[in-house]
């Protein structure tokens, strides 16, 4: 048979026989078809199916499976929608009452975890509890010898969801405190899902209007698309890796002030305007040098924010100078920037009635983010199980547009 691999013609005996180097053409790699182009962050594209939920964003409709998610935020708990995302349907009372105990008994951390939290909190001091949060996700799943996703079946995967979900409040709570020089606070397993989170955060527990504000802001905060983070987590979860590798990576993409990190700017934008009668200039100098005003514009929405309206009445409802003074700076921001940006739907997001909450409620600033992550962990660890159903690693290609190889290597 031909010997292959070999620049020259072969004889009838299968020996080759070397070509002439001055005769040698030059031989060019075949090169693959290039890819069909996609629009940059691959903004609409439809990469796989999911039973979890949908964003409409031209109807300003979101859905957790075939609910509204808006109103299951008015109608049931937090812990009813976990059971939702993570079982398909909505509980009834044994169920709920099943599930509420098994997930209050799963908020306490290992020994050993809790007692890395001083050093995690010191060393990630600078950059806040959701930096720790990376850190002690990792310990905790190694503590817990979370296997790969690949390796396990379902029940296995979800009791490992189970678990990272309830621990990650108590986390984060504890992470704060230990970085204001506070003791953590040990969660109670009498209290609901919202409330004790609120009380290990600040160490008493909390008058229900306010526990359940910011109930209905982490259920409506649990999922929301294919997002950056969620998106990260399943391409993680893909390759089989352990369900704690995959929530890091979505810590980490929503980490990024793009994504999870504005709630606390968008308050600030509030502070730095201060007065209704700064509204128009500030704004008007901000838009005119190509500044982003955070709490603004979404890549989804074409119509107001579901989540923003429903966080507005929350907001409402407290009443006060600060949510009066939101709803002024939402009306001219949105009036002006359709008179500079014609033709353009910018209309307030989640996070700028989700600060106004927070701050109404009590939660420090520093927190804003990271109660934004306590409550998308369950949404993050549905879809790591719905992707691990699925054994197709998520591989995408690129379109290469550098200078054209093969070019010779200079030498040295």
């Amino acid at each position: 048979m031909p010997t292959t691999g070999t620049t020259g013609t072969t004889g009838t005996t299968g020996t080759a026989t070397p070509a002439t180097p001055a005769t040698t053409p030059a031989v060019t790699p075949a090169r693959a078809p290039a890819p069909a182009a996609v629009p940059r962050g691959l903004a609409g594209v439809v990469v796989t199916d999911t039973a979890l939920g949908d964003v409409r964003g031209a109807e300003g409709f979101y859905h957790y499976r075939q609910y509204s998610a808006v109103e299951l935020a008015r109608e049931r708990s937090f812990e009813d929608v976990w059971y939702l995302m993570f079982h398909g349907a909505l509980p009834d009372a044994a169920r709920r009452a099943e599930f509420t105990e098994l997930t209050a008994r799963l908020r306490r951390l290992p020994e050993d975890v809790g007692a890395a939290l001083p050093v995690i909190a010191g060393a990630s001091a600078r950059s806040g509890p959701l930096a720790g949060l990376r850190t002690a996700l990792s310990l905790f799943g190694a503590r817990a010898g979370l296997r790969p996703l690949y390796d396990i079946d379902a029940d296995a995967r979800r009791t490992d969801a189970l678990a990272a979900c309830a621990a990650v409040p108590t986390m984060l709570t504890a992470l704060y405190r230990l970085g204001q020089g506070l003791a953590p606070v040990e969660p109670r397993d009498d209290l609901p899902h919202a409330a004790n989170y609120l009380y290990m955060l600040t160490g008493s527990e909390p008058d229900p209007e306010r526990a359940r504000a910011i109930e209905r802001y982490l259920i409506s905060t649990i999922d929301h698309g294919f997002n950056a983070s969620t998106f990260t987590a399943r391409v993680i979860a893909s390759t089989g890796a352990d369900l704690a590798a995959a929530l890091v990576g979505a810590v980490g993409a929503l980490s990024g002030p793009l994504h999870g990190g504005a709630p606390s700017r968008a308050l600030d934008t509030l502070d730095a305007i201060g007065t209704v009668d700064r509204i128009d200039p500030w704004i008007r100098e901000r838009v005119g040098a190509g500044d982003r005003i955070m709490g603004f514009g979404h890549p989804v929405y074409r119509t107001e924010d579901p989540r923003s309206r429903m966080l507005r009445e929350i907001a409402e409802s407290f009443g006060g100078p600060l949510a009066d003074f939101a709803v002024q700076v939402e009306s001219r921001v949105e009036a002006i920037l359709a008179e500079l940006k014609p033709g353009r739907e910018l209309h307030t997001n989640v996070e700028f009635y989700a600060g106004v909450v927070m701050e109404l409620c009590g939660l420090p600033r520093a927190m804003f983010t990271p109660t934004f992550a306590a409550a998308r962990v369950v949404g993050w660890s549905a879809n790591i199980l719905e992707q691990a159903a699925d054994s197709k690693i998520i591989r995408p290609a690129a379109r290469y547009v550098g200078p054209p190889p093969p070019q010779p290597v200079p030498a040295g």
